[in-house]
């Protein structure tokens, strides 16, 4: 039974919580603290799967807290549950929370966010996934400059000039950030020739994330026995659903975040492609020899796929929660709750299409969508409208500015 914190200083709204999860208490076991030193008690006399804090609290606030329980129990997922939007304390929530809810928050709501970071966390501490990335190896780290960018965006006087530079201290990253930035994702109505006018364009955040994706492309080349051809299609494919997912109705609020998750969905491919080789060879046979997709093969080799493998790292590296839940379930959707067309459900969207136009770069009409496909489409609900976004699409497919 998952066990869940709620932190408040204010008895009467964590009394409220209780009363709209009364019926939660058979599967969860919810516990109550008042205030975040009588919250970091709690969790130093038992572990927690979960904690929901809100910010505002005198004494150790929220985001203090969050920062302790980051510190010592790093498998404790974080919430934020506030109603306190101060610009400074947003940004000190940013790097130790997974999620952020605003108050008054539904009981729907609120539920569905437990069931995602439970399902997710479950995923990443699985034994199958801890065994094959053991066998992987030690994994690269990030480089200096995406430290120093990350330290930087974080702190609220950090100035959108500063950023610039930075990432103009690596020219490889400055160029494939500049490159990724007037692609065909953001439907630019100029391009963007310097990263000054590219990070007030799109912010800084923005920025961080394309700075991240750049990086993951450049640690994980392929081993020899995968052909350059073979690398430069993955990169191709991601640029495409990269595309494709920025065209699909999300909110505009996480159309950047939803960029990014497409842009590195399939990263686990790489990851396997550069350090287990073998292992993504021996997948790719059993895939191509019955007929079945990549991932499948993978699950039945292994107990999990790249998907999982890719969310794990991007994981350890600080990418965005909500990314990283959309990439481990971009084959398994359904696995979660989803409340509109969110950024799981427009990843998994995107990378459909862009298998399709992979195989058939003329246009898909009239292409059958294959069965388990089709019936998680009409789980998400939107077999509907799956026609039109594949009109979408293609016209997509037809640019010729996607970079590779």
């Amino acid at each position: 039974m998952k066990r869940i914190l709620f932190v408040d200083d204010e008895s009467k709204i964590l009394d409220g919580i209780r009363r709209m999860l009364h019926a939660d208490r058979k599967r969860w076991d919810l516990q109550f603290a008042i205030g975040g030193e009588a919250a970091l008690r709690a969790c130093e006399e038992a572990s927690f799967d979960v904690v929901i804090s809100d910010m505002r609290m005198p004494g150790m606030d929220g985001a203090t807290l969050l920062t302790h329980i980051r510190d010592r129990f790093p498998s404790t997922a974080r919430i934020v549950l506030s109603g306190y939007s101060e610009a400074a304390l947003a940004k000190r929530v940013v790097p130790m929370a997974h999620r952020y809810l605003a108050k008054p928050c539904d009981a729907s709501t609120l539920q569905s966010t437990i069931e995602s970071v439970c399902t997710l966390q479950d995923l990443l501490c699985a034994p199958e996934l801890r065994k094959i990335v053991g066998t992987v190896g030690e994994l690269p780290s990030l480089s200096r400059t995406y430290m120093s960018l990350t330290q930087a965006v974080q702190d609220p006087s950090t100035s959108i000039g500063q950023v610039a530079d930075i990432v103009g201290q690596d020219v490889a990253m400055s160029a494939k950030v500049l490159q990724l930035v007037n692609g065909a994702f953001f439907g630019l109505p100029q391009k963007l020739t310097n990263l000054q006018n590219a990070v007030g364009y799109l912010g800084m955040e923005s920025i961080r994330n394309l700075a991240l994706a750049s990086e993951a492309f450049r640690v994980f080349q392929p081993d020899s026995r995968v052909s350059q051809t073979e690398y430069e299609s993955i990169q191709r494919h991601a640029q495409r659903t990269a595309a494709i997912a920025a065209a699909l109705p999300v909110d505009a609020k996480t159309r950047d975040v939803t960029v990014v998750a497409a842009l590195l969905h399939d990263i686990g491919t790489l990851i396997l492609a550069s350090k287990v080789p073998d292992k993504l060879c021996a997948a790719r046979a059993i895939a191509s020899e019955r007929g079945c997709k990549c991932f499948e093969a993978e699950q039945e080799l292994w107990g999990t796929s790249h998907a999982e493998i890719g969310a794990y790292l991007l994981g350890l590296w600080g990418i965005p929660n909500p990314a990283v839940e959309a990439i481990a379930h971009h084959h398994h959707p359904t696995r979660i709750p989803h409340s509109g067309f969110d950024i799981t459900v427009a990843v998994y969207v995107a990378a459909l299409l862009a298998d399709e136009l992979d195989l058939h770069p003329q246009g898909t009409k009239g292409h059958e969508i294959d069965e388990s496909d089709r019936a998680c489409l009409e789980k998400l609900g939107v077999l509907s409208q799956f026609d039109d976004f594949r009109e979408l699409a293609v016209q997509i497919g037809a640019k010729r500015d996607l970079p590779v």
